[in-house]
């Protein structure tokens, strides 16, 4: 009997025992199921996490001034120990300078792509009549705009001319031009900002789109919502009498590893402070935070998957255990074929096939299933995510991987577990067979 009559033989068997072969297959249903269901669930949220991340600026590099650390566990960005009598933040010599950021430029140009620089005002509210808006008002520089995504729906953002310490511009948001101005055209209005140390009258001469946060309810109205106005850098400079940054973000070129150039980058401004006590440079890539989220999805998508995937010993268990009692059931009939000729080598290849075949065609249920569930599973999410005021959206993406995967363990399950059986029904006498009853 060759490998085709085996499988049509095979499937004689399984229409004639239909509900037990559909309760063999059941465990193996379940458990490629479970396990593609699982793998779809995490692969969607692996990749939607990612490309959000990825949209935050995959190729920005965050470099800051943290405290050393002097063996007791202090330090942190900018930050010193909350001891009395202690610095409660860098002074003006410890912030990085524009010579520093000069510097570098000169030594990697092909690298660096742009410059976020920035400048922390404060926060409070902004005034025009009797309409308001709560505001974080922040310095920057024109290549902030760049590194940051900072989509300008109309005007234009802060620009180098604008920071000469003297302008008093500013770029709002579209929340805060709902709330304030309603339908009129923002450009050339003047509004007043207000903070704990910070009073001035801007000009409005850009407006971005806000984006709503991915990892958070947005529930509260626009006037209440607190966004940041963006003023020049130079502005803000002179208004916090500082001429350093304790913070910037490098967006380096796309061809740049990030991960290697935040290495140099911080090598290269770490021997300004060789000699400072009490501070040093640090950097931070996005695109390490983006394969350490990646790798930390995966390996908990695996562990769960192999969790469930318990569910497929239990049905290869099953497999044996019902092709052992098929085989007690066609002890006759092996009698009678190794009566005629058949040798052991064709009998025990007549039961594998036919394991493999209810292992093969449970595998293709399974899939078919794990994925209705995945795509379910995902739907679920996304609509649990909405419900919470949160704008994440997860899009399906099943694993062809794990397809694959699934089919050929399902195959190789029924192999492992049919083996016994077959090779038992190989070893019997066929004198002994014929006299089964």
């Amino acid at each position: 009997m060759n490998f085709g009559d085996n499988i049509s033989q095979a499937f004689t068997s399984l229409r004639a025992n239909k509900m037990r072969a559909l309760l063999t297959m059941l465990g193996i249903i379940i458990g490629i199921a479970a396990v593609i269901a699982i793998m779809t669930v995490g692969s969607s949220m692996q990749n939607s996490i990612s490309d959000q991340m990825q949209s935050l600026g995959v190729n920005n590099i965050t470099v800051y001034i943290q405290q050393k650390d002097d063996g007791w566990g202090r330090g942190g960005p900018g930050m010193m120990g909350a001891f009395p009598g202690q610095q409660q933040g860098p002074g003006e010599d410890d912030l990085i300078t524009n010579e520093m950021l000069t510097a570098l430029r000169e030594e990697y140009p092909d690298e660096i792509q742009a410059y976020s620089l920035s400048v922390d005002v404060g926060s409070g509210s902004t005034t025009a009549g009797s309409k308001y808006a709560y505001i974080s008002i922040m310095g920057a520089n024109s290549e902030y705009m760049t590194a940051n995504n900072i989509d300008i729906t109309r005007g234009r953002f802060v620009n180098d001319q604008d920071s000469d310490g003297r302008r008093k511009v500013a770029v709002v948001s579209d929340k805060l031009v709902s709330s304030m101005f309603g339908e009129e055209d923002p450009i050339g209005k003047t509004i007043m900002a207000v903070t704990d140390s910070h009073v001035g009258t801007y000009t409005i001469v850009g407006v971005y789109q806000t984006e709503s946060s991915d990892f958070g309810p947005t529930t509260t109205s626009d006037a209440d919502t607190q966004t940041e106005m963006y003023i020049p850098l130079g502005t803000a400079q002179k208004i916090m009498g500082t001429d350093g940054y304790q913070m910037f973000t490098i967006m380096s070129a796309t061809s740049v590893n990030a991960t290697t150039f935040s290495e140099q980058v911080q090598s290269a401004l770490g021997k300004y402070y060789s000699r400072n006590e009490e501070y040093e440079v640090s950097t931070f890539s996005m695109e390490s935070m983006v394969e350490t989220v990646t790798s930390m999805l995966s390996q908990v998508t695996l562990a769960i998957s192999a969790i469930a995937a318990i569910a497929l010993l239990v049905g290869g268990i099953g497999v044996m255990n019902i092709m052992l009692v098929s085989i007690t059931e066609r002890t006759r009939e092996i009698g009678v074929r190794k009566a005629l000729g058949a040798t052991n080598g064709e009998i025990r290849a007549q039961f594998i096939v036919e394991a493999i075949v209810i292992c093969f065609i449970g595998g293709i249920i399974g899939i078919i299933l794990g994925i209705i569930l995945g795509m379910i599973g995902v739907q679920v999410i996304n609509s649990m995510s909405s419900g919470e005021g949160g704008d994440m959206s997860y899009g399906t993406s099943v694993s062809v991987n794990a397809i694959l995967l699934a089919t050929g363990f399902s195959m190789a399950i029924g192999l492992f577990f049919g083996y016994y059986p077959a090779n038992k029904a190989a070893k019997l006498d066929p004198i002994d067979a014929l006299r089964f009853e």
